[in-house]
């Protein structure tokens, strides 16, 4: 992919003092479909192993922090949403940025009482514990990293802390490539569970904007998924986000395709303006797809 205009190489670990606004929240179009976290709250010790084609990522981390979580991945959207906002402002960035503690916590929709700092250092001890390996989008050659190089806490004499992390250069890159981003909705971090969660996620990366939306069966969304359930809970587990149908931007449908079941995601937006699910507007401007009605792994 190209890059968009960032600081020259020299500058690339100059501080990035992070905007103190909202910004449009964007996510890493590689890591959205792919199982690059724990999909549970419970620490998970057990590594995460896939392959499919040329594309493998193993994932662990020590048992005693476990691997991080797509909870715990809301700080890298953050961090994205900032480095994006600011290209397309002409600003200069750097894959070290500068926030106050209480302004990542608010971007995220979290709350900001004392537990809930400490909930924010224990997510960014486990995103810098957490390594990762992939070919993906290393043609073919495995790269390793871990979510966070570093990370630092600054309390102040006011009593505010503010929190400095340096982000690996695989997932930055991904950040500053031309069509490495995806805008998502806001409404994605009030999602409480770990399959909805990424099945938004799937969603967003493989629907997009295609009117006739994307169709994965629960194979491939098991095997995509890298959940430590049996295929059958995880599967119970899937057609219950499917029946309650809360996902932001997407409405799914469950079909049977002979022995196999599948899971079709639609804009909500392309429904029929007469369907309980559409929702008007959704995010069209983001690399529009050619309409696609294959069924996907």
């Amino acid at each position: 992919m190209a890059r968009r205009s960032t600081r020259s190489a020299p500058d690339q670990m100059d501080l990035f003092v992070a905007l103190a606004v909202d910004v449009p929240l964007r996510d890493v179009r590689d890591t959205m479909e792919r199982p690059f976290f724990s999909l549970s709250k419970s620490p998970r010790g057990k590594p995460i192993e896939y392959e499919v084609g040329d594309a493998k990522v193993i994932v662990r981390a020590p048992e005693d922090v476990g691997i991080a979580t797509i909870w715990d991945a809301d700080i890298l959207i953050w961090a994205a949403s900032q480095i994006t906002e600011a290209i397309n402002r002409g600003l200069a960035v750097s894959p070290v940025l500068r926030a106050p503690a209480y302004q990542i916590l608010r971007a995220i929709h979290r709350p900001t009482g004392g537990e809930d700092y400490g909930r924010l250092r224990d997510a960014l001890r486990r995103l810098n514990a957490t390594y990762v390996e992939t070919t993906i989008r290393s043609k073919g050659k495995p790269t390793g990293f871990t979510w966070l190089s570093r990370w630092t806490e600054d309390p102040q004499p006011d009593g505010r802390s503010f929190f400095t992390v340096e982000l690996p250069g695989w997932f930055f890159d991904g950040v500053v490539a031309q069509g490495g981003v995806l805008r998502i909705d806001p409404r994605y971090f009030d999602l409480t569970g770990g399959i909805e969660r990424w099945m938004y996620r799937v969603a967003r990366k493989h629907a997009g904007n295609q009117s006739a939306g994307w169709p994965l069966s629960m194979k491939a969304l098991y095997q995509k998924s890298g959940s430590t359930q049996r295929p059958s809970d995880f599967a119970r587990q899937v057609r219950a986000v499917v029946e309650a149908n809360q996902l932001p931007e997407y409405w799914l449908t469950l079909d049977k395709q002979g022995k196999d079941e599948i899971v079709h995601m639609v804009r909500r937006s392309f429904l029929a303006l007469d369907h309980p699910g559409y929702e008007r507007g959704g995010d069209s401007a983001d690399h529009p797809q050619a309409l696609s009605t294959g069924v996907s792994g």
